[in-house]
């Protein structure tokens, strides 16, 4: 049996960086590149995300939370977008 520590660095937080990557991707315009500086990550990365390559897991593991995580990816998004925190 894991940690939760491990499951969240496992699944919870490559499904967040992944919902969020979408997110500012979609709904904000923000390029590839963009994205992966904000998220301090690689525009290599940003592109699984979007391709389903990386984070998906999670996602299809965490049905249980995944409204809450998909709320807080939308609102972090947001904050980055208008607030360029990142």
């Amino acid at each position: 049996m894991s940690l939760p520590c491990e499951t969240v660095a496992r699944y919870v937080l490559p499904a967040f960086r992944s919902l969020v990557a979408k997110k500012l991707l979609e709904e904000y315009n923000f390029t590839q590149l963009e994205a992966a500086r904000a998220l301090g990550t690689t525009q290599a990365a940003i592109s699984q995300y979007v391709h389903s390559k990386r984070g998906d897991k999670g996602l299809r593991e965490l049905t249980d939370i995944l409204p809450k995580i998909q709320s807080a990816a939308a609102e972090t998004a947001r904050r980055i977008a208008t607030e360029k925190i990142g």
